[in-house]
């Protein structure tokens, strides 16, 4: 199993059979691999008519086409550090399309492993956070203009169960995470008045082309997917079920949906309660 074949995974139906965003128009960066593209894959078979954005575009063209031509699915040239290719994106969305109802901020990087913090590369940590965090808010802001006028909208971002405690990534990852899930928190109370939600995700480790290369070096036997899933799975707390790009996609269709119509300013957290438990206790279990 390929991450890429983990990431579109989304293919089967979804546990709602009913389509739950017909009629919305969502942009998804970073929408052509990963996470990403198990979002845009889901938010089209719920009905929605989805622009992705992304700097990758040969890789955004092959999703295009792997949705056979699907006219209600656009691709723009997206670097969400660049604050005009963000505000072209979201342009290039609500003029195809008529409007803008969803916008899913997802684009983001690990940055480099660094286990000592006086080895820390200042210019690093600035791309971590122009991708992670600046790009975000020029995400939020731009949506913000098309949704305002329109007294409704629903903005979800991807931040991660890093965004909740330290030691589960990179210093500088960490700290972009933290800062997602409280832009989430005061974007939420600006935008509120205006009838516009405002919400994020955290996941725990999923297996994509960004997260894979994080196994330990030890942990590397063969196929890449199973092996950061054995991992990954050894140290989780809910065990039996492997957490993959369409479980995080379906988590971020319910915010985005009408069904989550009264939530805003959430961190969702889909992590199988790996944040929430105090791990130490497996030493009580024999």
């Amino acid at each position: 199993m390929s991450a890429s074949a983990a990431a579109a995974a989304t293919d089967s139906p979804s546990s709602s059979s009913a389509p739950r965003l017909q009629g919305k128009v969502a942009l998804v960066t970073g929408g052509a691999s990963g996470i990403g593209e198990a979002i845009v894959r889901l938010f089209r078979q719920h009905g929605a008519k989805v622009c992705i954005a992304d700097i990758h575009d040969e890789a955004g063209q092959q999703v295009c086409r792997s949705l056979g031509g699907d006219p209600d699915v656009l691709f723009v040239h997206c670097d969400v550090t660049v604050e005009e290719d963000i505000s072209q994106a979201v342009d290039a969305a609500a003029e195809k399309f008529g409007t803008l109802d969803i916008m899913v901020n997802n684009a983001g990087i690990t940055g480099d492993k660094v286990t000592d913090i006086r080895n820390l590369d200042f210019a690093e940590v600035k791309k971590v956070f122009d991708i992670n965090v600046h790009g975000m808010l020029l995400g939020m802001k731009h949506a913000a203009r098309i949704m305002i006028p329109n007294s409704k909208g629903s903005i979800v971002s991807l931040a991660s169960v890093a965004s909740v405690m330290g030691g589960l990534g990179p210093h500088a990852y960490t700290a972009s995470k933290h800062a997602v899930a409280g832009l989430t928190k005061s974007v939420a109370l600006e935008l509120g008045r205006h009838g516009i939600r405002v919400n994020c995700v955290s996941p725990y480790a999923v297996p994509t082309a960004l997260s894979m290369p994080h196994l330990p070096q030890g942990e590397h036997k063969g196929d890449a997917v199973r092996d950061f899933l054995a991992f990954v799975g050894s140290e989780a707390n809910l065990k039996g079920v492997d957490l993959l790009p369409k479980d995080v996609a379906e988590a971020v269709l319910y915010l985005a949906s009408d069904e989550a119509r009264y939530i805003s300013a959430l961190n969702l957290v889909v992590d199988g309660g790996f944040t929430s438990v105090n791990r130490n206790l497996k030493a009580f279990e024999d």
